[in-house]
């Protein structure tokens, strides 16, 4: 036979072995890469139009500060993103809230990514609790994910909100930072995670561990592909998700104050019979050790992220 033939019968060879692979690929992948075109889709609509609000009878109300005890009005304290101007205390604000604060106007998209609820383990009261949580903070799970632009720069941005079961990680919330992570490296885009949570959820049992393994294999795949990830850990960031995708960010970044740790200070103590050095699991401990690369003001956070996009931003004009 002659080498031209040969490789003429090898290449029909190889095509022929390539579409059967392709034909014998799962359906489960064709439905999900289906999926992952409808998400993508979606994200390229029309920005949410913010829906404007009856004026709210509790913001004459005043808020206690819990570090100094200073009195504020509420309407006040919304207009310093809960920030104390007495301490600089940080408060805990909603996922919703900190991302209106966060996007230029009007250039938020939401990230459709439909879950349904689960309750794998029957835990009693579960799916009503979820659903209840879903009327109340207009979430329809613990992270607020989408793609927004911050001084003209877009990024895929996720927001877990404490507000929503302390933020927990469950099925639903690991499915949402992979899919982020997914449309980022198809979009080409960059990925901002403000993380808050008190970890994994209970009432999924080994279920919602196996979120750790998932989300980090995702963040593995997008770093390697040239994806730039930024964390902000607030308070608090601890469990499952400081175990997992909120410690392999390329930079990291934490707000004055923030708990961030695997278990609590007091869990430590009494399993190693020791006395914690002062401040130990804090931002600046942390920052102190090298774990956090720098601690931005809430309030300076818009500005520093769209500094950092700037800086990487992949058509800046070449170094000479």
């Amino acid at each position: 036979m002659s080498l031209f033939k040969r490789k003429k019968k090898n290449t029909e060879t190889a095509v022929q072995e390539t579409g059967a692979r392709a034909s014998a690929q799962p359906a489960a992948e064709q439905e999900m890469q289906e999926d992952m075109d409808e998400v993508l889709n979606s994200v390229l609509e029309a920005p949410e139009q913010a829906k404007k609000k009856a004026p709210d009878p509790q913001a004459t109300e005043t808020f206690t500060c819990s570090e100094c005890g200073s009195q504020h009005l509420i309407r006040d304290m919304r207009k310093v993103l809960y920030v104390c101007p007495e301490c600089g205390k940080h408060h805990k604000i909603s996922a919703r809230r900190r991302m209106r604060n966060l996007v230029d106007p009007g250039t938020f998209r939401k990230l459709r990514v439909p879950v349904p609820v689960l309750n794998p383990l029957d835990y009693p009261e579960y799916e009503e609790k979820i659903r209840a949580l879903q009327e109340k903070t207009g979430m329809d799970e613990g992270v607020l994910a989408g793609v927004g632009e911050l001084e003209g720069r877009k990024a895929v941005i996720v927001i877990m909100g404490s507000e929503f079961l302390m933020g927990s990680m469950g099925i639903a919330v690991g499915e949402k930072v992979t899919r982020a992570f997914e449309i980022a490296e198809k979009t080409k885009l960059p990925v901002i995670i403000f993380t808050a949570s008190g970890g994994a959820r209970m009432q999924e049992g080994i279920l919602s561990l196996m979120q750790m393994a998932k989300t980090s294999a995702a963040v593995k795949r997008f770093s390697a592909n040239g994806g730039l990830y930024i964390a902000v850990l607030t308070h608090p960031t601890t469990g499952g998700v400081s175990a997992s995708f909120a410690t392999l960010a390329d930079i990291t970044l934490a707000e004055p104050g923030a708990l961030i740790g695997f278990a609590g200070p007091r869990v430590i103590e009494q399993t190693i019979g020791q006395k914690l050095p002062e401040g130990f699991q804090r931002a600046e401990y942390l920052e102190t050790h090298g774990f956090v690369d720098e601690i931005v003001k809430r309030q300076d956070l818009r500005q520093e992220l769209a500094k950092l996009l700037r800086l990487h931003d992949q058509k800046r004009r070449p170094t000479l």
